[in-house]
């Protein structure tokens, strides 16, 4: 199971009630629902994600998150998810805000633009870096407002938005834990390609 799958199992309280923004095929909320209790929706826009997640049982709002939350009233939900989809909305600023406007907290994963692969790749080869956190081409990506750990965290500090916790993965350096880790903890901003925050209001 990825990282940020398990980090949100482990923020997450049984018996939440819950909202997965961009949920595709709803693996996420199905284990979810499987090993703490659960209750929620899933929001999703791709009709043969929403029929699979559908098929577990799930209760699946087909809507564009660049549509907002307004569906939803002030504090609905324990805990908003979204894995791996803020870098692909129109207004992620907008949207974080509104995350904490409808759950208590919100558990947030995007993959790290400042990671050093990425760096010496557009550098040496001045060509957008593709990998397997940012697996598209230019041309064909859906990643619009691709960030980083500080960028993220000075977005935080501007909308005064408390980080609870925040946990930085490498998939491209696997094999070398746990003196990988070690560095990857110590300098996320370079060595992780993929950020993981759990935030609340201030």
């Amino acid at each position: 199971m990825r990282m940020d799958y398990q980090l949100a199992e482990r923020w997450i309280a049984p018996r939440s009630h819950i909202l997965d923004l961009g949920c595709g095929n709803g693996e996420l909320l199905a284990h979810l629902q499987q090993q703490l209790g659960v209750s929620g929706y899933g929001i999703e826009i791709d009709e043969h994600k929403i029929n699979e997640a559908i098929g577990k049982g799930l209760s699946i709002v087909e809507q564009d998150l660049n549509d907002g939350l307004e569906r939803f009233a002030d504090d609905s939900f324990d805990t908003v998810v979204m894995a791996r989809a803020l870098q692909a909305v129109k207004n992620p600023d907008e949207l974080l805000l509104d995350m904490l406007r409808v759950g208590r907290e919100a558990v947030i994963t995007f993959p790290n633009f400042a990671h050093w692969q990425n760096r010496i790749h557009l550098g040496l080869k001045g060509m957008m870096p593709v990998s397997e956190a940012l697996p598209y081409e230019w041309y064909n990506t859906p990643n619009i407002h691709l960030c980083t750990f500080k960028d993220f965290e000075q977005l935080c500090a501007k909308h005064n938005i408390r980080i609870i916790n925040r946990f930085a993965v490498s998939d491209s350096e696997k094999g070398y834990a746990p003196l990988m880790s070690t560095l990857v903890r110590q300098a996320p901003n370079l060595l992780a390609d993929v950020a993981i925050y759990r935030v609340t209001k201030a």
